[in-house]
């Protein structure tokens, strides 16, 4: 997420009222989740865990809870509680705006596109030409639509980020300030729910052909020309490359790499990542090759425990 003007470390640090580390007029140009940050950007980490990991990323600018040895070019946010400051500037940059109207004034709908009936489309929403948006359809502030696309009945596109930090008291929400990037000629289904990213975007590439009752979590990146059957469950922040298939009731992890023309056969489990060009499928996923030998092995195990028995 980009800010609308650049600003410097002494102004984002009075408006977090934070102590921070580094030149006062260090410039500061947006904020961004640690996969897709750039120079200028704010990133946030509030665990020693993963302290190296920010301080080494392209980030600049780094929201942390303890101060450390500030590496050079970069700066520091000292904050009590990161998590909650990073909303805080989400909040403040990109707030949640109320619809008064189900077609926001300032959505752009492209030539020959059809919105159906009973349709909403939200702030700044961009919808390309030769689309059909079928009835019942939610688009999110901020979403864009590329050409030709379709999109079927009770789909929404751009809802939150499912992003939780506990708490003693219960779970706080990781506001969602980024946007769904569609792209042309991509077909979604009926019932889809795609989030937005959580200050970057989510993005289904050119070509991209998705089924029924399929959810892609924020900050993922289905690539082009990609087939994806009903019933799949993708989580944040992962990458499917070009090319691949994926079928009915496929679940995926957050944060990995399906390699391109990938095929994951239904009820597959993916918990890593997965080259391309190859065929797998299973709880944990595997290539048919590794699977099929497992099954074997597995179904000699009577066999096996008999002939222990008998010595």
């Amino acid at each position: 997420m980009k800010f609308p003007r650049t600003y410097a470390l002494k102004e984002i640090a009075e408006i977090l009222e934070c102590t921070f580390v580094g030149p006062e007029d260090f410039e500061i140009t947006g904020m961004n989740e640690i996969h897709v940050v750039e120079p200028g950007d704010i990133v946030f980490v509030d665990h020693p865990k993963y302290y190296d990991k920010a301080l080494n990323s392209a980030a600049t600018i780094v929201l942390i809870n303890k101060e450390v040895d500030c590496p050079e070019g970069k700066a520091l946010l000292i904050s009590e509680d990161p998590f909650r400051d990073f909303n805080t500037l989400t909040e403040r940059f990109k707030p949640f705006k109320a619809a008064n109207t189900s077609f926001s004034e300032s959505a752009q709908i492209g030539e020959n596109s059809v919105v159906q009936p009973n349709c909403f489309l939200g702030h700044n929403v961009t919808i390309g030409s030769n689309c059909v948006i079928h009835s019942n359809v939610s688009i999110y502030d901020d979403c864009v639509i590329g050409d030709h696309v379709t999109i079927h009945a009770g789909t929404v596109i751009g809802s939150n980020a499912f992003y939780y930090k506990k708490r003693p008291q219960g779970y706080d929400r990781l506001l969602s300030g980024g946007r769904v990037v569609i792209e042309d000629n991509v077909d979604i289904g009926a019932g889809c729910t795609i989030d937005r990213g959580v200050s970057g975007d989510t993005r289904i590439m050119e070509g991209a052909k998705i089924d029924n009752q399929v959810q892609i979590g924020h900050d993922t990146v289905i690539g082009r020309h990609c087939l994806i059957a009903s019933q799949v469950g993708i989580a944040g922040c992962t990458v499917i490359e070009d090319e691949v298939t994926i079928w009915g009731q496929v679940g995926i992890t957050s944060g990995v790499t399906i390699g391109k023309k990938a095929i994951l056969s239904a009820k597959s489990g993916v918990s890593k990542s997965l080259e391309g060009n190859k065929h797998y499928f299973g709880i944990p996923a595997d290539d048919f090759r590794s699977k099929y030998k497992e099954i074997a092995a597995i179904r000699r195990i009577p066999e096996i425990l008999e002939l222990l028995k008998k010595k």
